[in-house]
């Protein structure tokens, strides 16, 4: 497994935006969204390509479009959502699977109750959206559910990870292809599993608290 920290200046000034607890629902959509097309530029580096033969209005050259099968890109729901339109504005070509994922607030164990994607991925890229990689369970239980499905190469696309949560990932899926690009490691988990400094609950700073 590789993580990648996007050193940027312009990540790091979003990110800051986005941890601030000023920041209100709206805005923090807004940033999300700029944030994951930053983080979708360095993510899609490797994104595989062939090579085409077109003619510009000037004279034939050789090019390149992205490979078949296309990228799939599978936001966890509810939170990786709110990330989706950012990272469909760099891969407009690819396509969307979705899958709902919940964590037991007591256990922090994650459990699956909505899949929906094909069930052959072989020889596929797959970009897994989570706005947080906490204790790591949520992204280690979809990541195996892609692979089982015959995903080859998984990049997981996350705003912010815990040093836990980056080793957990590293213990369970050590020797497979798998990278983890975020924009930035912080500095722990409190006793509640949240990370610390952290920008508090993703999905309730996206769209607010529903009771």
């Amino acid at each position: 497994m590789r993580i990648h920290v996007v050193d940027h200046p312009l990540v790091a000034h979003k990110l800051t935006t986005l941890r601030d607890q000023r920041t209100d629902s709206p805005t923090f959509r807004r940033l999300a969204d700029e944030l994951v097309t930053l983080l979708a530029y360095e993510a899609t580096r490797d994104v595989r390509t062939s090579e085409v033969e077109i003619t510009t209005p000037v004279s034939p050259t050789t090019g390149v479009r992205l490979s078949h099968p296309r990228p799939l890109v599978v936001p966890i729901l509810r939170a990786g959502l709110g990330m989706l339109d950012g990272m469909v504005r760099l891969l407009p070509t690819a396509e969307v699977g979705f899958l709902g994922m919940v964590r037991d607030e007591e256990t922090l164990q994650a459990s699956t109750y909505a899949t929906r994607m094909p069930d052959d991925l072989s020889g596929r890229q797959v970009y897994v959206l989570d706005p947080m990689l906490a204790t790591g369970g949520t992204l280690v239980a979809a990541i195996e559910t892609l692979m089982e499905r015959g995903a080859d190469d998984v990049t997981a696309i996350c705003l912010l990870a815990a040093p836990e949560g980056v080793a957990t990932m590293e213990r369970a899926l050590a020797g497979h292809p798998v990278t983890v690009v975020t924009a930035a490691v912080d500095e722990r988990l409190n006793e509640h599993g949240y990370i610390v400094p952290g920008l508090g609950d993703a999905g309730d700073r996206m769209y607010g608290t529903v009771g």
